[in-house]
């Protein structure tokens, strides 16, 4: 093994310090829902309204985060992205404790609104970001150890955040996220040169969504992986309707199977840049896909045949992880590389679909939801099977192989 090569496993300490700040900047954001949802039963009595107006705490902030997605994906164009990070993280943490010094629940609302615009901005920014600081193999590994990180948030914050509210109210979830977002800032401020300096695009090459989109090979790679997610999350969000009314279950069975399934996507997400050194991108794309596939098969025929036990569900559903685990950050490299160089739109793009068929297919189960497993996994399969579909039909990039490892990227 080269020296070279022995550099790109073991990246230099300061690519991995930056890893971590950005990965921090991305968890605080994607945790703006879940650390704030314990406290949200709270607030007609708190600010002596309905609990319908306080839902709309978590309406806002979902609605400023598509805002958000779009905004941040279109300025990476004409500033930095490390200054465009900065800039998004103080947003949110000045939207963060401002939140929690007001008394009236629609002044609440629109600070929330602003507060998920802003939190977008890392997420968009985080693919680009860590793009340069890695060669291809290593920014799949980071960005599949990125996935594993926020795949604990949706588990781990609500927890946090019901703990916080009971020992100190409701304004702490707003004012912790606040302090550490300026705690972030300070380090990146105090240390310049620890996130990549990537300027804005230099070619006279106009860029646009539509340019994006358009791009078969960015649908290859971006779209599949939006269907497979999209549909592992349409998944999760009808499960505990359908164990708990049709399977006789209770929300263990749902805890346990979730549990299992997140383990096994953690696992296997850390696992992949091996693969991909052993057998090449494609090919680990390629399997991550059929497996996933077959995970929602195995679902559709146990729905199909089986004694409908919702203890089975933790046999079955970590298969459909482990596919998305193993191809998550080699298809998401690969989708920012086919966007030649537009990595924030193309992010925005992917984060924006996986949302949406994740809604889509929700609201199309919901009708259908007390027909059981059936209905959820016939939706679900065909889902991911247009994401099939798109792998076989579209050549893949010309680079097809193992990556080489190349030094890091950070200036």
């Amino acid at each position: 093994m080269t020296d070279q090569s022995q550099q790109q496993d073991h990246p230099p300490t300061r690519a991995i310090l930056a890893f971590l700040t950005i990965v921090a900047g991305t968890t605080l954001g994607l945790a703006g829902i879940d650390l704030v949802l314990p406290s949200v039963p709270f607030m007609p009595q708190i600010f002596s309204t309905t609990q319908a107006t306080a839902q709309m705490v978590l309406a806002a902030y979902v609605a400023g985060s598509t805002v958000g997605l779009l905004l941040f994906g279109t300025l990476a164009s004409h500033f930095g992205r490390r200054r465009l990070f900065i800039a998004s993280l103080a947003a949110f943490a000045l939207a963060s404790l401002v939140s929690a010094l007001v008394d009236d629940i629609w002044a609440l609302i629109v600070l929330r609104l602003l507060q998920g615009a802003a939190a977008s901005g890392s997420a968009v920014l985080a693919p680009g970001l860590i793009r340069g600081l890695f060669s291809e193999l290593g920014a799949l590994r980071a960005i599949g150890a990125m996935g594993s990180i926020e795949a604990l948030v949706p588990g781990l914050a609500p927890i946090a955040g019901a703990w916080l509210h009971k020992a100190y109210g409701w304004q702490m979830s707003f004012n912790l996220t606040g302090v550490l977002c300026l705690v972030i800032c300070l380090v990146v401020f105090v240390v310049p040169s620890l996130l990549p300096h990537i300027g804005r695009k230099k070619d006279d090459t106009p860029s646009s969504y539509l340019k994006v989109v358009a791009n078969p090979t960015f649908l290859r790679y971006g779209l599949s992986h939006a269907l497979i997610l999209g549909a592992l999350l349409t998944f999760v969000f009808s499960a505990p309707a359908v164990i708990i009314q049709t399977m006789g279950g209770t929300i263990e069975d749902f805890i346990l199977m979730q549990f299992i399934g997140v383990s096994c996507f953690i696992l296997s997400a850390n696992l992949a840049g091996n693969f991909v050194k052993r057998w090449g991108v494609e090919a680990v794309i390629t399997a991550g896909t059929f497996l996933s596939l077959l995970g929602t098969m195995f679902l559709l025929g146990y729905a199909l045949f089986g004694v409908n036990n919702p203890a089975h569900l933790a046999a079955l559903f970590w298969v459909l992880n482990t596919g998305l685990g193993i191809r998550g950050g080699a298809g998401f490299v690969r989708a920012l590389t086919a966007s030649h160089g537009d990595d924030e739109r193309a992010s925005a793009i992917i984060i924006l679909a996986t949302t949406g068929i994740a809604a889509l297919g929700t609201a199309l189960v919901a009708p259908f939801i007390l027909k059981g497993l059936t209905a959820l996994t016939i939706t679900v399969v065909a889902i991911i099977f247009p994401a099939v579909i798109l792998i076989l039909a579209i050549k893949p990039l010309e680079d097809d192989g193992k990556p080489e490892a190349t030094e890091t990227g950070q200036e």
